[in-house]
């Protein structure tokens, strides 16, 4: 009896011993990059910046547009901002995004532990997270997708652990976070409904009452509880017909960045070994526990959505699935271990301890997969080890060129300037932005879309929207604007290039700051 119990305990200890180092780590590898911070971060920082400032839940002042998709990140990043302000807000954002990484590594590892009662799966699930590079991006990137990825877990996870209460609060929190939780809070809801045979009316509540405060508000401050960016995005984006499907099939199958170390000839191979372990893998989870369904399916129920729908999927879009269907990879691959090891174990009493090292050199070899996606310069930015695709070339030429024309311009808040990128150039400038995409300029949106031959890319700007908006400055890639602006008399008449500098981001010939010729030269 003493034997068992101290076994259990040892093992009690180990196993949490275990979740704390792999927490410390995720934590520490998000703040060895240092700040990369995305463009779309800086639209966020810039509502709370005017939130604290006394303008209200707005980009420009003045002008009640909800053009972010992250109300409670940008929620928090003024309230962190206000107990700190002498922190800026992309170290905040990394901060808060590093502890919300290694706060998500302990909610898978208590996931597998309390719901499937697989502990030491939860370690190595939540060890592949430490260094994932799509995680690793996007958390020093300034994005919401640190806290967004936390609540989508703490949402299955409480589920799966039978608290549907607190699921039901988490999947609200989700939603505020970013909309297409719906995605998991669909699935969620309708297992409670056929798992009861009822309507789940007291979770229902629960979550609406949750997200009540901000409909509220929302709908009174803005108009609508809907976000002006996705009509925008939507509207001003050309794109091929299955792009999205393509990127996302290619996504699914390197989930651990095998093309970076077979190419892209992986693709090929793991189309069809990831799905068919997932789907292996969820199939027993849900067996096992009929409450994980909506883990499972969630990422199969995203790729269709968005392969249906065929947005432009920015990469951050492809982060919110990999716990889940990583989880479901491992288990397919524990369930064809075990298999193996029981059919192998009486002729082979050593197989379970074979069994054992095989699974923890299979986690070995998924670090390994994503140390290689790594860089330990990288060609821009803090000289420190970072992922490659942690890349914020635009943003660091966008600051460059706003600090060049706040410097031989006469800038204030009242001037006004055009961007198709509007991040990094409102956040540097404080001037008044007009959007030419539309997240934050709705005035933008019935310009879009443009007839085909205005794409280079699939962006273009509008020639009818700079003429009648009359923005004093536009700063802007040139692929924007080939086959628009650069061909129009009436532009070339009204405005004046006044600097280009040298770029080929996105097979541009350059960026542009024009400036309109009434400003140089007067009425």
């Amino acid at each position: 009896m003493r034997t068992k119990r101290t076994k259990a305990y040892n093992s009690f200890t180990l196993w949490h011993v275990a979740l704390i180092v792999i927490a410390a780590l995720t934590f520490a590898a998000r703040l060895v990059p240092g700040e990369r911070t995305i463009d779309d971060a800086f639209i966020t920082f810039r509502y709370a910046r005017n939130l604290l400032s006394g303008h209200g839940f707005v980009y420009n002042p003045g002008e009640r547009v909800q053009g972010t998709t992250t109300p409670l990140y940008t929620v928090l990043m003024a309230g962190e901002k206000a107990l700190l302000p002498g922190i800026e807000y992309p170290l905040l954002a990394l901060v808060t995004n590093a502890l919300a990484d290694a706060a998500s590594v302990v909610a898978i590892g208590w996931m597998c532990k309390r719901a499937l009662d697989a502990p030491w799966l939860g370690i190595a699930c939540a060890s592949t997270w430490i260094i994932s590079p799509m995680s690793v991006t996007f958390a020093v990137g300034g994005m919401e997708t640190s806290v967004f990825i936390l609540l989508l877990l703490l949402t299955v996870g409480t589920y799966a652990a039978g608290s549907a209460g607190w699921s039901a609060f988490c999947g609200a929190l989700a939603t505020l976070t970013r909309p297409d939780a719906l995605l998991i809070v669909l699935p969620l809801y309708a297992h409670m409904l056929w798992d009861r045979r009822r309507i789940p009316w007291r979770e229902g509540a629960l979550y609406l009452l949750a997200l009540a405060p901000w409909v509220l508000f929302a709908t009174l401050y803005f108009g609508s509880p809907l976000t002006n960016s996705v009509v925008a995005k939507t509207a001003a984006y050309r794109l091929d017909r299955f792009s999205a499907l393509i990127r996302l099939i290619q996504h699914y199958a390197t989930p651990f960045f095998e093309n970076e170390t077979f190419s892209t000839r992986w693709v090929a191979v793991g189309g069809i070994l990831y799905p068919f372990l997932s789907l292996l893998g969820g199939w027993t989870m849900v067996r096992r526990q009929g409450r994980t369904l909506p883990l499972v399916v969630y990422p199969w129920l995203y790729f269709a959505a968005f392969g249906v729908t065929n947005p432009l999927l920015f990469r951050w879009y492809l982060a919110p699935i990999l716990p889940m269907y990583i989880l479901c990879i491992l288990y397919g691959a524990l369930k064809i271990g075990t298999d193996v090891v029981g059919a192998l174990q009486e002729r082979w009493p050593a197989a379970p301890t074979a069994g054992r090292i095989a699974g923890g050199l299979l986690v070995a070899a998924i670090l390994g997969l994503y140390a290689n996606s790594w860089t330990l310069h990288p060609d821009h930015g803090p000289d420190r080890p970072a992922p490659e695709m942690a890349w914020f070339k635009l943003e660091q030429l966008y600051r460059e060129v706003t600090l060049d024309l706040k410097a031989r311009e006469p800038l204030s808040d009242q001037t006004r300037i055009a961007a198709g990128d509007i991040g990094v150039v409102g956040w540097t400038s404080g001037a008044r932005i007009l959007d030419t995409l539309g997240l934050v300029s709705p005035q933008s949106v019935p310009y879009y879309p443009l007839p085909a031959d205005a794409y280079v890319i699939s962006y273009a700007v509008s020639t009818d929207l700079v003429l009648a908006e009359q923005p004093d400055y536009l700063i802007l890639l040139e692929v924007y604007v080939r086959n628009t602006l650069l061909r129009s008399p009436e532009f070339s008449e009204r405005y004046e290039l006044a600097r280009k500098w040298p770029t080929g981001i996105y097979g541009s010939d350059g960026m542009l700051v024009f400036r309109r010729r009434a400003l140089a030269h007067g009425p």
